[in-house]
């Protein structure tokens, strides 16, 4: 799995640049909430086990090409927050906050002409800025680890896929972008083998303003 990321990481990119002399370029940012989902198995053979997520808002920076037969690419530098809060049966748990900077690199797909649908699609990958532990109460085996102390040892990396639908309403050199994105993450913050398994994934509702600055 890894490598197939890694090979899409480089098909991206230089899908990206080997076009970007040939295309229109807008920059602009793109702001709204991220939803978190989490689940975990403590043990091998163990059920999953879902625990809530949280909520966060998600801004970031954002370069797009926009090349010919209503296709283009884009690349972002995202703030983004996720987490969980995961409790036993007495209601006594942890919770713990992921800050990540995020670099989606997507291809997109646009039907229509001024008002247009568009399809986005690419790998993601990522830095852990900082782990921050919300409540720290347990250190059961029945509850999700906590990962906002040094000790802890969060993996850094995150990578992943992206995709998204949307629509995109163009005024002139100025365009607005209603979207939704799913993202699943291949990286796992779990350091020192203390649950077996951990899976992430984000649903984000967001609205981004775009200015063409070379035609």
């Amino acid at each position: 799995m890894k490598t197939t990321t890694a090979g899409l990481l480089i098909f991206f990119f230089c899908s990206f640049f080997s076009e970007c002399l040939h295309a229109q370029t807008s920059i602009g940012i793109r702001a709204g909430y991220t939803e978190s989902s989490v689940s975990y198995r403590s043990t091998l053979g163990s059920f999953p086990r879902r625990v809530t997520g949280i909520s966060a808002p998600t801004y970031a920076l954002v370069i797009e090409q926009f090349f010919q037969k209503n296709a283009g690419a884009q690349i972002e530098f995202q703030m983004l927050t996720t987490g969980f809060s995961g409790t036993d049966t007495v209601n006594i748990g942890n919770e713990t906050r992921f800050d990540y900077v995020k670099v989606p690199i997507l291809s997109n797909f646009y039907l229509g002409n001024s008002g247009r649908f568009h399809i986005k699609l690419g790998p993601h990958i990522g830095y852990l800025l900082q782990a921050r532990d919300i409540s720290r109460e347990s250190e059961s085996e029945l509850v999700i680890p906590s990962y906002g102390q040094p000790g802890d040892e969060p993996n850094r990396l995150m990578y992943g896929l992206t995709g998204g639908v949307g629509l995109s309403k163009l005024f002139g050199r100025h365009t607005v972008q209603g979207e939704v994105r799913f993202s699943y993450e291949f990286g796992r913050p779990e350091g020192q083998n203390r649950i077996f398994d951990l899976n992430f994934t984000q649903l984000e509702f967001t609205l981004a303003y775009l200015f063409m600055v070379i035609k």
